[in-house]
């Protein structure tokens, strides 16, 4: 048996990211899943692009605050204790809005865990 307790504040950021990404996977010990933690505030972006897996889900759950997370078909509104999915080859990028009031925290969940597996989605190449 395994068990572990982790404070996401004794795992530092990740460097070079658009907001602050907290890297909770290798800290807990996950082998079948990726787990992150981050915090965006008003104008930032939460992944490095938009962008798309090949075999990964990818699972944000709004812990505080309000996410955006923008397709090729909508963008999406998920509310605090909301749970958005993007499943695999499905385009997404998820933001804070410039004119958001506070602060989103989200836990960001992707599984398999894979290497060299997400993908620069540039909607403008999609509609030629």
């Amino acid at each position: 048996m395994g068990y572990r307790v982790v404070d996401p504040e004794t795992v530092d950021p990740a460097p070079d990211r658009p907001c602050e990404c907290r890297k909770l996977s290798a800290a807990a010990g996950l082998e079948a899943m990726a787990l992150n933690r981050f915090r965006a505030d008003p104008g930032e972006e939460i992944p490095l692009a938009y962008h798309y897996h090949d075999t990964q889900q990818e699972a944000f759950y709004v812990v505080d605050g309000t996410l955006s997370v923008e397709t090729p078909d909508e963008t999406y509104t998920v509310e605090q204790d909301s749970l958005f999915v993007a499943d695999p080859e499905s385009p997404h990028r998820a933001y804070n809005p410039a004119d958001a009031d506070e602060a989103v925290t989200v836990l960001a969940i992707g599984a398999p865990p894979a290497d060299d597996d997400a993908h620069v989605y540039d909607p403008e190449n999609e509609r030629a």
